[in-house]
């Protein structure tokens, strides 16, 4: 069973980061309140790839 999935990041996240590690930050603490049990493995442009603890 496959436990990856996509989350759509906003916008806002891509502009008010002003270099990666805030960008991860700033993914970081969107993520975690809003989808419990998500492991963040890769961000992209649009998205973050996250693994779900089920």
């Amino acid at each position: 069973m496959n436990n990856q999935t996509n989350v759509v990041l906003p916008a806002w996240i891509y502009e008010q980061a002003k270099d990666k590690e805030e960008l991860k930050q700033l993914v970081i603490d969107f993520i975690e309140p809003r989808y419990e049990g998500y492991t963040i493995k890769k961000i992209t442009k649009d998205f973050a790839v996250c693994e779900r603890g089920d």
